[in-house]
């Protein structure tokens, strides 16, 4: 695996938080699935570029983890990319067995807060039709 910066410039693009940690959603490579978030500081970073498997700091140990270092429900690294802020990184990864501590194959498997009945559909009712000057194209409820 390769990537096309080297870790030094990503790591000096990231912005950290006050406790030097950078939020790292995780997905899966082929379906776009959201499987969990996980927290990185510099070196995780630096570890996760370098070896091809994602690698965490755990907030509660205080300590670095690979998932499936221990279970064998691995992360193996296809892309990674910082967001516009530098604030949050998204991990493109090829996810084998669960990727949830629960057994799960998501982090996001419990309840849904937005069923189709829910908040989706109450905001589509507050949506303005508008029309793009540029696309001509109308947004909004029909």
């Amino acid at each position: 695996m390769s990537f096309a910066l080297d870790v030094d410039s990503v790591i000096s693009r990231a912005t950290f938080n006050d406790q030097g940690l950078l939020p790292a959603i995780i997905q899966q490579f082929d379906t776009s699935e959201v499987l969990m978030l996980g927290w990185m500081d510099a070196e995780a970073l630096r570890r996760t570029y370098t070896s091809g498997r994602v690698t965490f700091w755990s907030r509660s140990r205080q300590e670095y983890w690979r998932k499936g270092d221990t279970s064998g429900h691995a992360q193996f690294v296809r892309a990674a990319a910082l967001d516009c802020d530098g604030d949050t990184l998204l991990v493109t990864v090829e996810q084998v067995g669960v990727a949830c501590h629960t057994g799960t194959r998501t982090c996001f498997d419990g309840d849904v807060l937005a069923p189709e009945t829910g908040f989706a559909s109450r905001a589509g009712s507050e949506i303005h039709t508008e029309t793009s000057p540029d696309s001509g194209i109308t947004a909004g409820p029909e």
